[in-house]
């Protein structure tokens, strides 16, 4: 046991010490702009995706999270320049993007910034090319599908990239997406059997895109489907890695 002066001695430094300087101690937490709402699908209760994809990142104390409903946002680079990723969870079924809010989305990523995507919001903008080839893989509607929700079997394909290292195969309850489109070139990290489609479906997948980095996960239903333990982890370090590369 140390001597009662020594513990004493360091609380009187630590206490002494500025809050700056111990706030500088710890890293510092990555920005994320999480955009939700105007998801029309009646299956799809919005706000409570967009308040359990928070609560998952919250709870890992990496992120500093803010929720905002309207993709006017992206109109403005300077706003989008205080965050370190952007993560679509809404399916846009009605809303259209402006040129600069496109191009001010796409420099984002491809200057060095990270975007995640998740569950049915590939299927927004379906004119729009360029965010089909950024989401690598996307929904189609009355091409792409699922099967009645229930369990499945996630299979961690790449063991060895950074998100799903030490993750081992898991059974989770949720629907499974299957018949995404497109041919971009992606690393696929999970995937499942699907019965609907009598394929192996991709799950889970990254990208580059320019400088920047996609992480993209077709989990996330409900909230149960988003809080389960597999899951939430491959959120945080999916996020974690599309904004700077490198997961703790």
């Amino acid at each position: 046991m140390k001597p009662l002066f020594i513990l004493t001695l360091a609380a009187g430094i630590a206490a002494a010490l500025p809050t700056s300087t111990l706030a500088a101690d710890a890293p510092a937490k990555i920005k994320v702009l999480l955009i939700s709402g105007d998801d029309v699908m009646p299956s799809h209760d919005w706000r409570q995706i967009a308040d359990a994809t928070r609560d998952v990142l919250d709870k890992s104390g990496r992120f500093d999270v803010k929720v905002c409903e309207d993709m006017f946002i992206l109109e403005s680079s300077t706003a989008l320049a205080r965050y370190d990723l952007i993560f679509l969870t809404r399916y846009n079924r009605v809303g259209t993007l402006t040129d600069a809010a496109k191009k001010n989305l796409l420099e984002f990523v491809s200057s060095g910034k990270g975007f995640a995507v998740s569950h049915l919001a590939s299927a927004s903008f379906p004119e729009w090319n360029e965010f089909r080839d950024l989401c690598g893989r996307y929904w189609v509607m009355r091409t792409s599908g699922h099967g009645p929700r229930g369990t499945f079997k996630a299979k961690i394909v790449d063991p060895d990239h950074p998100i799903t290292r030490g993750i081992a195969d898991f059974e989770t309850d949720d629907e499974l997406y299957a018949k995404l489109q497109g041919d971009a070139p992606i690393r696929v990290l999970a995937q499942a059997d699907s019965d609907w489609s009598k394929k192996t479906e991709p799950l889970v997948w990254v990208k580059t895109f320019g400088q920047g980095r996609v992480f993209h996960e077709t989990f996330g239903h409900d909230r149960a489907a988003i809080q389960h333990p597999s899951v939430a982890r491959i959120i945080v370090r999916g996020c974690e890695w599309a904004a700077t590369g490198k997961t703790q």
